[in-house]
């Protein structure tokens, strides 16, 4: 586990395959070197894609990056880190990726970003993890939500518990108004 708990992480999903060139990686490492000069320590799993570029904006800005590893990946963590939480087990990973952040921002990725999403969106709504921001960045989550809210049982006041940002400064921005930060 992260042991300092005065610090102020936000864990930033995303997913892995995209490359330096898309919009995920440049609004990821953006939003890491933004958060990362308003003081935040970055949390990523570790790894590429956005993982690599929220971990490369942050160490850019001169900030902290912790990256959640897998004991069970043969893949090298990005080069990136400044700290390395390694893991046995995929839930023992997702309780160190949310329960020590301040808040979240996901960006575009497969099945493991939407379980992210999904994990951290259930325990605000139940109630296990206090208030903090969920940031979803990018055109494709509205229409993500849009269909669970049809297909699912998503309440209106579920909805309350996330925002949704078109790019990086408008999340870095949700991040610091909802965390009481300083406006970048």
């Amino acid at each position: 586990m992260i042991e300092n708990t005065e610090e102020r992480i936000v864990t930033i999903f995303g997913g892995s395959r995209c490359g330096h060139e898309s919009q995920e990686y440049k609004d990821a490492e953006k939003i890491g070197f933004l958060l990362a000069s308003a003081g935040f320590t970055i949390c990523t799993g570790g790894y590429l894609g956005v993982m690599e570029a929220a971990s490369r904006g942050a160490r850019d800005a001169g900030g902290r990056v912790f990256g959640i590893v897998m004991n069970q990946f043969k893949s090298e963590p990005n080069r990136y880190l400044t700290d390395k939480v390694a893991t046995n087990h995929f839930y023992e990973r997702l309780q160190n990726l949310i329960t020590r952040s301040v808040g979240f921002v996901a960006l575009r990725g497969g099945m493991g970003t939407v379980t992210e999403v999904s994990l951290v969106w259930n325990k605000l709504q139940t109630g296990v993890l206090e208030r903090r921001p969920l940031v979803l960045v990018g055109d494709c989550w509205k229409e993500v939500v849009d269909v669970w809210r049809r297909n699912l049982e998503v309440s209106d006041n579920d909805l309350t518990l996330i925002d949704f940002a078109a790019d990086a400064d408008a999340a870095s921005q949700l991040i610091l108004e909802r965390t009481g930060g300083s406006v970048i």
